[in-house]
């Protein structure tokens, strides 16, 4: 039994997929969680799982037999119904899937279906399915006609087996959050997972991959599944790239950003358990996830370790303005710039986080007896891909040095060693 206050909504309505989403929710963890809503919150009503609730039984309903009567869904259960069979076999789960789960990332381009066999299991990754057209950008649909893919917590609430777009399977958009957000007038609607590559907002995927999931979905649902969550996510957070790229939209826009907290959350709960978050609605539309985990501060700079290399310093007396002959690098000036080159390739790998390249300007003398001492940095990256290029120009083989009448005297040089880049 579920009681919900809502401040100015009708509960049969604005609550309707709230209570489904939260209660299928509570079914699959198996467990009491006291739940409240006050002012649209979660304050004062206690929400009880039905630990009783069972499996759907393995076999084809009614619902697949009328889906099935459609030219789309028989010919794609005849082209892909084996294989489908023997991939749960090979994963370990039960056909028809007892619980399905998916998940998208837009910049990613990427739908993830996962399936576990009871409550107490954890979801186990079936397939990755690469998105293959994308409208709109970065953030939550709003309005009808804005061209963007909605962000949040949804179902599949629709099977169209006669789509224009082959196979589709509906998106429960406008959920209670989006109703409190969005255009009051037009929101926007159907929301589909479906082939074709083509989009004006949904998630398409191709003929050959719909085939399947289609398939997965319909046969689940006919076992008894009615509620198969979908959740959309602007990014995979665990992609430097994409997370790099998140954090450029969120910037200037704090409404996005409150958005993303709970998006995150939610990513987050579902990776460290393996089963699927319980989501609320306050009544300003802000999602609540229940025993959110603490977010990980995500692709931190790796901590620059300290160098312990010393650079070789000698006391010189006397260093030569001019001279009749500079040092020479044994082999010419050929032989030292392939010298210059691997010293600056084998410093690129203690480049810091994000740093693609750069140049390390270096004053040396060339001594006496042709040893390169004395180094000091005129121009560098940090201190310590400063002082690993100190280290591997110190071993430089021994040079001729400078001369000035006929006697080797001590001569300082500049060089500057590219690291890393083209």
């Amino acid at each position: 039994m579920l009681n919900f206050m809502g401040r100015g909504y009708n509960g049969d309505d604005i609550f309707s997929d709230e209570l489904l989403q939260l209660k299928m929710a509570l079914f699959q963890k198996g467990k009491k969680i006291v739940l409240a809503f006050t002012f649209g919150m979660v304050f004062s009503a206690v929400a009880q799982a039905q630990t009783a609730y069972s499996a759907p039984a393995a076999s084809y309903g009614a619902f697949f037999e009328s889906q099935i009567n459609s030219k789309n869904p028989r010919e794609s259960f005849q082209r892909k119904g084996e294989y489908l069979k023997s991939l749960f076999k090979l994963k370990g789960l039960d056909w028809p899937a007892r619980y399905v789960y998916i998940r998208a990332f837009k910049y990613d381009s990427q739908l993830e279906v996962w399936v576990k066999n009871s409550i107490k299991d954890e979801y186990k990754l079936l397939k990755i399915y690469k998105i293959c057209a994308l409208a709109g950008s970065l953030g939550p649909k709003r309005f009808e006609g804005d061209y963007q893919v909605p962000e949040g917590f949804y179902y599949i609430n629709e099977f169209n087996p006669n789509s224009n777009y082959y196979l589709s399977l509906g998106l429960s958009y406008p959920n209670v959050s989006d109703r409190i957000l969005s255009d009051q007038g037009k929101p926007g609607g159907d929301i589909f997972i479906h082939g074709g590559c083509a989009t004006v907002g949904c998630i398409p995927i191709r003929n050959d991959q719909i085939d399947e999931l289609y398939i997965i979905a319909l046969s689940a649902k006919s076992a008894g599944l009615d509620y198969i969550p979908v959740h959309v996510f602007p990014i995979n957070y665990t992609v430097k790239k994409s997370y790099d790229f998140l954090n450029k939209a969120l910037e200037n826009n704090p409404s996005y950003k409150a958005l993303n907290v709970k998006l995150e959350q939610a990513f987050e709960y579902f990776e460290q358990h393996k089963e699927l978050p319980v989501v609320m609605t306050r009544d300003n539309g802000e999602y609540v996830v229940n025993d959110a985990p603490p977010v990980p501060e995500r692709f931190l700079p790796k901590q620059r370790p300290k160098s312990k290399f010393v650079p070789t310093h000698r006391k010189i007396d006397h260093v030569a303005d001019v001279v009749a002959k500079w040092p020479e690098y044994p082999g010419g000036a050929t032989a030292f710039a392939d010298y210059l080159k691997k010293v600056g390739a084998d410093a690129t790998k203690n480049l810091p986080d994000g740093v693609t390249g750069g140049y390390v300007q270096l004053e040396f003398i060339i001594d006496t007896d042709g040893r390169p001492v004395n180094f000091k940095v005129l121009n560098g990256i940090d201190d310590y891909v400063d002082k690993e290029v100190i280290a591997e120009m110190e071993k430089m083989p021994t040079w001729s040095p400078a001369l000035r009448l006929e006697k080797p005297v001590a001569k300082k040089m500049i060089q500057t060693v590219a690291v890393g880049g083209e």
